[in-house]
């Protein structure tokens, strides 16, 4: 048995300092808070993914569609000339709810022109 005078601390490993270097810092390595879900350093794919959900409205519906169309188209570039960016998901689903949504919108807006030169009037 051991006296209190005589105790020794258990050997453990000194700790390792952090680095300090500007690749030390989150934003710097590509990690951030949100996990990468949302791209918020490509605002473009961003903006693209945003309108491109709210192209289904009715009256604003085709000229948002475009709109998140072509964001989406330069957020895929935006991404592809600087990769730690991300926001592909969100640029692709842009693009494709843009152009689905104008051309429904393009379809229905031309079947209604024509009903109207086609009426009995």
């Amino acid at each position: 048995m051991q006296s209190p005078d005589t105790f020794s601390e258990p050997t453990s490993t000194p700790p390792i300092p952090l680095a300090t270097g500007a690749l030390s810092t989150p934003a710097a390595t590509g990690g951030d808070a949100t996990g990468g879900l949302i791209p918020y350093k490509n605002s473009k794919a961003l903006l693209a993914y945003y309108i491109g959900l709210f192209s289904a409205l009715p009256v604003l519906g085709l000229p948002m569609g475009i709109a998140a169309v072509i964001l989406g188209v330069k957020g895929l570039r935006a991404a592809k000339e600087n990769p730690i960016i991300k926001g592909q998901a969100h640029a692709w689903v842009g693009i494709v709810c843009g152009a689905f949504w104008t051309l429904f919108y393009s379809v229905l807006m031309g079947g209604l022109f024509i009903a109207m030169l086609t009426s009995n009037r």
